[in-house]
């Protein structure tokens, strides 16, 4: 059964989109001299096609010719889901027990490709499996890097789902914010985010929240882990919510008690920070000029060591473990790509007492085509006191 039927039924655009998307793909790769481009990222292929499912753990692979139809190779039992997500017409299948890179090449020989490339710097594809790859099939060129920068700006389909996910994200932290005093514990918190913005409308997100409080709070990264709050506390917040795999993310401090006055006046830095950078996130400056802006107010507040990273990354499709599109737009220095109308950032301004807590703000914002940037949330930046 090969399930043609389900085509499109769960496609999240219409097949317009990604035609407009597949040709711009086309238009790239033939720049580059390959006649066809093996594309393994799951962002990249959902972005090709809005495949999108769970089960991307297990080969896949999208065979996107300069001239031609693409076709897609994925595992049997998820030929019922690549039918329901995608327009496609050919999809391909390996059975579980077969080799899957043995169907690659024999895919590969059966439609007689000229001069293709395959995507090398994927998270799916194993180095084993690629040398595997190469073995069986010489010849295959690097193409990596080739259509990654294409969704560095977003259509307006995908702009209305990350204002959507906007929305979900903001209704997670203002549950999470609200559920946040003396005896609860993180665990409750995480829930509270998690349930609400599930409820408003949020799909799989990428990566789970991040709730940490008290000491926690001053390591980077730091996910809940059953601890209670209590008072004095400072308490970390962030999450992303999602809408069609698109992400937008938020980021808030709260406290339980009154601040001490040594991280009410890191908080300060860091709102300012993060004003500094979202008046330099305009269409026409380079991608630097909005962390150039951001680290002079801190360099200026003496607080340097307490930040030390980039003021922001740009957002999209995303799948687990990671939810923004950090490996194709940074906002940091020596960054000199020119900011689009349609790019999307998320900018979490954070200064941390490593060991004691970190505070901070972040937003998700819309490069727009003339004058300020289109912030997604009406959350207060201030920390929060519980």
């Amino acid at each position: 059964m090969d399930f043609s039927f389900l085509r499109g039924t769960e496609a999240s655009f219409p097949e317009a989109e990604y035609a407009a998307r597949q040709a711009r793909a086309r238009s790239a790769i033939a720049a580059t001299g390959y006649g066809a481009l093996l594309v393994t990222s799951p962002e990249t292929i959902c972005w090709l096609t809005g495949r999108q499912t769970a089960g991307y753990f297990a080969l896949q692979t999208l065979i996107l010719p300069v001239e031609g139809a693409p076709t897609l190779l994925v595992r049997q039992l998820e030929l019922a889901s690549a039918r329901a997500t995608t327009w496609l017409h050919r999809i391909e299948t390996w059975q579980d027990g077969e080799d899957p890179v043995a169907a690659l090449i024999t895919l590969l020989h059966d439609l007689g490709l000229k001069a293709p490339a395959i995507e090398r710097d994927g998270w799916f594809i194993s180095p084993r499996t690629m040398a595997t790859i190469d073995a069986r099939f010489p010849g295959l060129g690097d193409g990596s890097g080739v259509l990654a920068p294409l969704r560095a700006v977003k259509s307006p389909a995908e702009l209305v789902a990350i204002r959507e996910a906007a929305c979900q994200a903001e209704a997670g932290l203002t549950a999470g914010i609200a559920t946040c005093r003396a005896g609860v514990d993180e665990n409750a918190v995480a829930a509270a985010m998690m349930s609400a913005a599930i409820v408003a409308g949020s799909e799989a997100m990428a990566m789970e929240p991040l709730v940490s409080s008290g000491p926690r709070s001053g390591l980077p990264h730091m996910t809940w882990r059953r601890r209670m709050l209590e008072q004095g506390d400072g308490v970390f917040l962030e999450m992303a919510a999602s809408q069609s795999r698109y992400h937008a993310a938020l980021m808030r401090s709260v406290w339980i008690g009154k601040p001490p006055a040594r991280a009410q006046a890191m908080m300060d830095c860091a709102t300012d920070a993060l004003a500094a950078a979202l008046e330099r996130c305009r269409a026409g400056l380079p991608c630097a000029a909005p962390h150039l802006a951001a680290q002079a107010v801190i360099d200026r507040a003496g607080l340097s060591a307490a930040f030390r990273k980039r003021i922001g990354y740009s957002m999209g499709i995303a799948f687990a473990p990671d939810w923004g599109e950090g490996a194709i737009l940074s906002l940091f220095e020596g960054v000199e790509r020119i900011m689009e109308p349609g790019m999307v950032f998320h900018l979490p301004a954070t200064l941390r007492d490593y060991g004691a807590f970190t505070v901070g703000a972040s937003e998700t914002v819309i490069i727009t085509g003339d004058g300020p940037c289109e912030v997604l949330s009406t959350l207060p930046r201030e920390i929060c006191v519980c």
